[in-house]
């Protein structure tokens, strides 16, 4: 029994051995510290058993079992699912490459352009492919989720707004332009060709996009 609970706070062999020698009970100041490699792999597991089965039949004990780490482990660090998707779905973004770029190319489309093979790099990604579909459908059933979601979604909209200021700034758009529906323009056609669709976007066909975005941006305004 004692070993078994040894097991479920996620200690290595060396830490249960030291704590059965210690008259049958554990001293856990040190060793139930929690250590980044146990955290990592909780959170690499969560978001791969996420991406195949959803997240409404996502099991913590599956986590937990799958990262080779006892349950104690994981419910020190979450208390819940929902606890455990608020903190890590924030993370999504940064944990996988091609974050949106915002270096100053020198037109809107070329700055357009970058920013689609940012994108592309992220959306590539089969976790994201897989996961972000059903994040925003989990969202409507847990709505934390959607408020754990918006720094990263403001981030990135902030990110796109500025390639905007900077085509105002070189005569390209008028000050007044739309700049909540330039970035739905700006953003929407790569997630709906790539994660709703799930087909493929070349390089040729991100410049071709690119181009598209920059004239309708500038007709709507």
């Amino acid at each position: 029994m004692e070993q078994d609970r040894l097991d479920e706070i996620g200690l290595t062999p060396t830490e249960r051995n030291r704590s059965v020698a210690t008259n049958g009970r554990a001293e856990l100041s040190g060793a139930a510290v929690k250590r980044p490699r146990i955290t990592d792999a909780l959170t690499r597991t969560f978001f791969e058993e996420w991406a195949r089965v959803g997240y409404s039949a996502l099991s913590l004990d599956a986590v937990a079992r799958k990262a080779g780490v006892g349950k104690a482990a994981l419910y020190r660090r979450w208390r819940s699912k929902a606890d455990m998707a608020r903190d890590l779905v924030s993370q999504l973004t940064v944990t996988v490459p091609g974050r949106i770029e915002s270096g100053d190319r020198g037109s809107l489309e070329a700055d357009l352009y970058a920013m689609g093979l940012a994108g592309r790099r992220l959306m590539r990604h089969p976790l994201v492919r897989r996961i972000m579909p059903d994040l925003y459908a989990a969202m409507e059933r847990e709505p934390a989720l959607a408020q754990a979601l918006r720094p990263s979604e403001a981030a990135s909209q902030k990110k796109v707004k500025t390639l905007i200021d900077r085509a105002v700034a070189r005569g390209e758009l008028p000050a007044d332009v739309d700049r909540s529906l330039a970035t739905d323009l700006a953003v929407g056609p790569l997630y709906w060709r790539l994660v709703v669709l799930g087909e493929r976007c070349t390089r040729q066909q991100l410049k071709t996009l690119a181009r598209m975005t920059a004239a309708a941006i500038a007709a709507s305004a």
